[in-house]
């Protein structure tokens, strides 16, 4: 593996994870963070943390925070970064300004960079010129560079003053650990910016002189930066640094070849709720309210598809509406019950194998097993079929303990609900009598209506229909005649209660789904819960006949 460090001493392979704080980690981002994680573990290196924060326009507040508990909730803990510090503190760029402004004026006093003062408008006609003479466009370097006195009448003028690299001659071979040799000539690169009008350094700038400053000396990232490292390599050669090794990871797509966009989750939800209120199920007032927005113009620019809804107010709306919306992000995965451990073996499978059939591995293991070596050219698939497999199958597999730490960690990232108060014992007990859990949401979406008060059930007008009232109500009349040999029993255990029942359905010549679901609605209001006999023993018998009498009583009213 070919290096050209020069400058600064190295005394370990050292990695680094720098998003932006925009939101959630994508799973995306979270691929990178893990083959970063890993490439580190398995040479014995160190993994960093770095916060690219100087797009003032895109930060969200606290952003930063979601994306060091998304981390931490994968298991990747870094070596030096936010919240641990290192050496190379501070590791929120919004906080070395004075760094970069130090390599600017080097920059511009040897020469290697200059001032210019396009507005938007001129760098658009420029670029519609080059289009209509169908040649790439290169931004015009000027013939003598501005005057720092030139640069301050310009910018007391009103004029953006932004700093651009004079890019060398030549172009650049890239020497790119996955893809090979990529090369990309001088005709293909112009001055490009180093530092905005507002005085903060773009992407290119901050991330090269951190890198150098950080020590990072392998840089693993998504494909579309490809194009980005000529760019790095130039500023890398004017500023006299050392160019890390490079290694550009495929694209994660959807099964049908579209982009994995955080956009989805709120064209899913938009397409239920405009469902919602054309049948008169829901208004923009409930709708507020719901998602707990005060802005009647925020719903408004999003029904229109002007804006995005945050992670929070769409997620309400899409309980509400009853839609599972796509995870995208890390957080979104977390808030389904998706185990931590399940997410990381399956995104380690996104372009990257072991060189065998095997696919189950834990963190530690794939921390030996890894190498840049076995990442592929071509772009990965996500099959969320598959991480739900792999998920069903490390829940059935997991032994007491830690599905009850699971279940509580996803009870206590979702909003408050019936399940939340419960001690370790019961919760422990769901799990026991929920068989087949998929996702961690499955085992409150069926035990739930178990906890709350009986005038809080609410029968679906669906459910009722079905199995209450098709062949003229036979099944209220079942559930009226199983009341009656339910409460002959004295003793009250799942063991009692499943030969009853099961007497009964033999002797009426009845299904057991026959006697199962009309009691089943009787005691939640719909058709899933735990098995039957389960839910009557965890609602005791009190609760349980009280719970048929009243469904009873409001079947008696229905036409």
């Amino acid at each position: 593996m070919e290096m050209n460090f020069t400058n600064v001493e190295f005394d370990c392979i050292r990695t680094r994870f720098a998003p932006s704080p925009t939101g959630y980690l994508h799973v995306g981002g979270a691929r990178t963070g893990l083959f970063c994680y890993l490439l580190a573990r398995r040479l014995g290196g160190k993994f960093l943390l770095r916060i690219e924060d100087t797009d003032q326009a895109r930060n969200i507040e606290s952003a930063d925070q979601k994306l060091m508990d998304d981390l931490r909730w994968l298991g990747l803990q870094w070596d030096e970064g936010p919240q641990t510090g290192g050496p190379g503190a501070p590791y929120h760029q919004s906080q070395r300004l004075d760094i970069y402004r130090a390599h600017t004026r080097r920059l511009l006093d040897e020469g290697k960079a200059y001032y210019a003062f396009d507005t938007s408008s001129e760098l658009d006609a420029m670029r519609q010129a080059a289009q209509r003479e169908k040649r790439n466009f290169r931004y015009p370097r000027p013939a003598s560079f501005p005057s720092n006195a030139q640069a301050e009448a310009a910018r007391a003028a009103g004029r953006p003053v932004v700093v651009r690299l004079k890019m060398p001659d030549h172009g650049f071979v890239v020497k790119d650990q996955i893809l090979g040799e990529v090369t990309i000539g001088a005709e293909e690169l112009d001055d490009f910016v180093l530092v905005k009008s507002d005085g903060f350094p773009t992407y290119h700038y901050a991330v090269v002189i951190d890198d150098q400053h950080m020590r990072v000396t392998h840089v693993l990232r998504g494909q579309e930066h490809l194009m980005n490292t000529p760019r790095h390599m130039a500023l890398q050669e004017a500023l006299g640094y050392r160019t890390p090794v490079y290694g550009h990871l495929p694209i994660i797509l959807n099964m049908d070849g579209s982009k994995m966009s955080k956009r989805e989750k709120g064209r899913v939800v938009l397409a239920a709720f405009e469902a919602a209120v054309r049948g008169g199920k829901m208004d923009e007032s409930s709708a507020l309210r719901i998602a707990g927005l005060s802005d009647a113009e925020m719903l408004a620019a999003w029904r229109r598809g002007d804006t995005q809804l945050e992670g929070g107010a769409l997620m309400r709306l899409a309980r509400s509406l009853n839609v599972q919306a796509p995870e995208i992000e890390i957080h979104d995965f977390r808030v389904s019950g998706y185990l931590p451990e399940v997410l990381v073996n399956f995104i380690a499978l996104l372009g990257w194998s072991a060189g065998d059939d095997r696919e189950k591995f834990t963190l530690e293991e794939l921390c030996t097993a890894f190498s840049l070596e076995r990442i592929g050219k071509t772009n990965a698939r996500f099959d969320r079929a598959k991480l739900l497999n792999f998920n069903t199958t490390a829940i059935a597999a997991a032994g007491a303990p830690r599905r009850v730490s699971a279940l509580r960690d996803y009870l206590e990232v979702n909003e408050p609900g019936p399940l939340s108060k419960l001690g370790d014992a019961m919760l422990a007990r769901l799990m026991e009598i929920n068989e087949g859990v998929r996702v961690l949401r499955d085992v409150e979406t069926k035990s739930a209506a178990l906890f709350v008060r009986d005038e809080e059930i609410e029968y679906d007008a669906d459910a009722v229909k079905q199995h209450w009232l098709k062949s003229d109500r036979e099944g209220l009349r079942v559930l009226r005649d199983v009341r009656g040999a339910l409460g002959l029993l004295n003793e009250w255990t799942a063991a009692t209660i499943e030969p009853a029942i099961r007497q009964f359905a033999e002797g009426a010549k009845l299904g057991l789904g026959k006697v199962a679901q009309p009691t089943r609605i009787a005691l939640t209001g719909k058709t899933i819960s735990p098995s039957i006999f389960a839910s009557l023993e965890l609602l005791g018998r009190e609760k349980s006949l009280g719970r048929i009498d009243r469904a009873l009583r409001y079947g008696e009213k229905l036409q």
